[in-house]
């Protein structure tokens, strides 16, 4: 029986990045099913990562794994370090405007200018917004 890590290098080969090989080695060390639900995501798409399958934005999952299991922060200009899971979170809600409460209505502003935002539909970094705009 093949590790996920054994799996991850058969099908990612040499070029395999450290994030991949740091999920399948906490999937070796617990399981599929607890890394995944550890992630808020399933084990199918833990899966398909490994395998080099997932269909969907490789990016996102990069960094729910760097912020989750790699313990990477990024300094946010509204909150200061968190993780960068959580940093990808808030760029997600600041896709679209919702007046729910302050919080939400401050980091809606300070995600879009920051330099980490990313434009949903390209991946490529937006320019910042200017006051105006938010």
């Amino acid at each position: 029986m093949n590790t996920p890590l054994e799996v991850a290098r058969a099908h990612w080969g040499e070029e395999l990045p450290d994030w991949i090989a740091v999920l399948a080695r906490e999937c070796t060390a617990s399981s599929q099913s607890r890394v995944a639900k550890r992630l808020e995501r399933s084990a199918a798409m833990i899966s398909q990562v490994l395998r080099a399958k997932y269909p969907g934005d490789l990016r996102a999952i990069e960094d729910l794994v760097r912020g989750q299991l790699m313990a990477q922060t990024v300094t946010c200009p509204a909150l200061g370090e968190l993780p960068l899971h959580e940093c990808r979170g808030w760029m997600a809600k600041a896709r679209d405007f919702h007046n729910t409460n302050s919080l939400r209505i401050r980091m809606y502003r300070a995600c879009r200018r920051c330099p980490r935002y990313r434009d949903a539909t390209t991946g490529a970094p937006r320019p910042p917004v200017t006051e105006g705009d938010a």
